[in-house]
């Protein structure tokens, strides 16, 4: 959807030529998010205002879906690409329908049409639209500027987003929850988006691919799973930190690491069932669940118990649970603090599907990055 090949920006100044881009060539797959990383001066914002020709090349192509950037005019190129940036830029004297609505009204789409977009992006992002439609970005809470400024991007249905740290200035607290409400935004809007970020942790978790600039060149670009797994030099490994293993944690969901052999008996069934699963296992920790597989507890083979009965006259209760949506660095945080050597992970109803220990998680680790 999006390629630069051999993208170059040189800039004139009173002590000569500065090269701020130097020959990037990289491709973004429809419906992917690319973040671009790297230090401050690194050419990661200049490449990005490349793309919609607010900084124009030196050298090289710009390519949005199979065609020359240069062939087409720039004021109409900018209309079709939804841009945001971290200062919002909402306009002062604008309500929030307005400012969803500019590049609609410019592109000249019927005004019944544009307002109803309006409505329906406002829906998208939890923002009632009979509470929010009328304000002025000053009645608006910093986050709420920001989501609209994401939805005015939007608005059009472009096919491609450019995004300036657009987090950027928003405390972490409601960076995440934000992150979160695009990340669940873009699975069902599936826009190709270039992301300019200064933030490891924020590319790890926004990204399908990274790209790693240094003095305005192209160190590496890959999925962040591969990246954490096999940087491709001292300067990649170095930027990504010393603590890899963790960051790939984060990048593995439980549903994935979880494993789904029998771990669990029923709550009318015996004791001698619960020491049986135990054995086969190889663990101490049975679950009891209900009719429909919700955890009831957790038995521990090691207690002194007996040989007879059911096994939930044994049981306790469960210390920790971890859904299967979440990440293994979740995961993992929970046994740690709840000094559990299995936890039971389960959907959103509570009901159990498989569970995860220590060598679960260590042979999930040692299978990242060995996929794309």
């Amino acid at each position: 959807m999006i390629r630069l090949d051999q993208l170059t920006k040189t800039f004139d100044t009173p002590q000569g030529a500065v090269v701020a881009v130097d020959g990037i060539s990289l491709e973004v797959p429809k419906g992917e998010i690319c973040v671009l990383l790297g230090p401050s001066g690194c050419g990661k914002t200049t490449t990005l205002r490349m793309i919609n020709r607010l900084v124009a090349p030196t050298s090289g192509k710009v390519y949005v879906d199979g065609r020359d950037t240069d062939t087409v005019d720039p004021i109409e190129l900018r209309r079709s690409i939804g841009y945001v940036i971290q200062q919002v830029g909402l306009f002062p004297n604008k309500t929030v329908r307005d400012n969803i609505c500019i590049v609609p009204d410019l592109l000249g789409w019927d005004r019944k049409k544009s307002r109803a977009r309006a409505i329906e992006l406002l829906e998208l992002v939890g923002m009632k639209p009979g509470e929010f439609l009328d304000r002025y970005p000053r009645e608006l809470s910093g986050g709420q500027q920001q989501r609209v400024g994401v939805l005015r991007a939007l608005a059009a249905d472009p096919p491609v987003m450019l995004m300036d740290e657009p987090f950027g200035a928003i405390d972490p607290i409601n960076r995440e929850v934000i992150q979160n409400e695009f990340l669940r935004m873009q699975q069902s809007i599936r826009k190709t988006i270039v992301f300019v970020s200064h933030d490891l942790d924020e590319a790890m978790r926004m990204a399908n691919r990274i790209a790693i600039f240094r003095d305005g060149k192209l160190e590496q670009c890959a999925t962040p799973a591969q990246l954490l797994a096999t940087p491709a030099n001292e300067f990649v490994q170095s930027f990504l930190g010393s603590d890899t293993a963790l960051k790939r944690l984060r990048l593995i969901k439980v549903a994935q690491a979880m494993r789904t052999s029998p771990l669990a008996v029923a709550i009318h069934e015996p004791l001698d069932k619960a020491l049986a699963v135990s054995r086969e296992s190889g663990l101490d920790s049975v679950f009891v669940v209900d009719e429909h597989g919700r955890l009831l507890g957790v038995l521990d083979t090691r207690d002194n118990i007996g040989r007879s009965g059911l096994a939930m006259e044994y049981a306790k209760s469960v210390r920790a649970t971890v859904t299967t949506t979440s990440d293994l660095r979740s995961a993992v945080a929970l046994m740690f603090t709840h000094d559990v050597s299995v936890l039971p992970c389960v959907d959103d109803t509570g009901v159990m599907k498989g569970w995860i220990n220590h060598q679960a998680v260590g042979r999930s680790l040692a299978q990242a990055g060995t996929t794309p």
